[in-house]
């Protein structure tokens, strides 16, 4: 039998699960963009969405996801790196992601009693004399457990990237007269921004839309994207304006998914670099 002629019958299943998970949702979104409460059509809440409030949620939102991405990648490409570097590094890379596994919603909470003004944070601080913080409810506390939850989506691209990286670039790099920092500059960096491109769109995506966090850790003292949506169809019941916000962050994380993207270089195929 042609294979050929059974490629597209394999292809259903995908088409279907894409039509009804993926084109039907975002359609259904921007259906609802365009009613108001009473289910009219409108242009009002695009109208609403360009007003200052949420220009200043829309930067607010750009500011914290950069915030956690950039502290990720400054954590997580020394770790990756060094890990590439040890003996068991698939022993080690395991531990690291054992902790994604677990449920999110759980960790908030083990924050929460870990910063809270009775946890273990604050009885260390009491005993070294420097006394009882609010930590919770900070713009801190909000970055530093995004930063711990979205750290090893960052790593696992940025190993691969490493672990593909041909080792004899770098001894000609070396050979060549080329420092340290000079071949992690010229060398390691460029052939690996591809991996970077791939953990900074796995986290700021999903940092640009966060809303759990910002309620428990956060106390609603840092509104995202993703808490406007959950506040419009939840609180307020304006399914409308709630959508016109969701059809922007899918634009923002389109236009991101663009920026990240990239073809593979430098990586080990054949004994030959790519």
């Amino acid at each position: 039998m042609n294979h050929k002629l059974l490629r597209p019958v394999f292809k259903i299943p995908y088409v279907i699960w894409v039509a009804l998970f993926v084109i039907a949702p975002i359609a259904l979104i921007v259906y609802y963009s365009f009613l108001d409460l009473t289910g009219n059509f409108t242009l009002n809440n695009y109208k609403t969405f360009f007003t200052s409030i949420y220009f200043k949620l829309t930067l607010s939102s750009f500011w914290y996801a950069f915030l956690i991405t950039f502290f990720s990648l400054l954590i997580s490409y020394p770790t990756a790196y060094f890990l590439t570097k040890t003996k068991h590094s698939q022993l080690w890379l395991l531990l690291i992601i054992i902790p994604s596994w677990i449920n999110l919603l759980l960790k908030t909470y083990a924050f929460i009693g870990i910063f809270g003004l009775y946890g273990p944070v604050n009885a260390f601080l009491e005993v070294s004399g420097i006394g009882t913080k609010q930590i919770l409810f900070t713009d801190f506390s909000f970055v530093f457990v995004s930063v711990y939850i979205f750290i090893p989506f960052m790593i696992l691209p940025i190993f691969n990237a490493l672990d593909k990286l041909n080792p004899t670039l770098i001894d000609a790099s070396y050979d060549l007269g080329a420092n340290a920092w000079t071949t992690f500059r010229r060398v390691i960096w460029p052939l690996t921004i591809n991996g970077v491109k791939s953990g900074v769109q796995v986290v700021f995506i999903p940092a640009l839309s966060l809303f759990m966090i910002t309620r428990l850790i956060a106390g609603n003292k840092v509104i995202t994207l993703g808490t406007a949506i959950e506040q419009q169809f939840l609180v307020t019941q304006n399914w409308g304006m709630g959508s016109t916000i969701a059809v922007f962050l899918i634009l923002f994380m389109f236009i991101i998914m663009l920026l990240t993207s990239g073809r593979e270089r430098g990586a080990v195929r054949n004994g030959k670099a790519r």
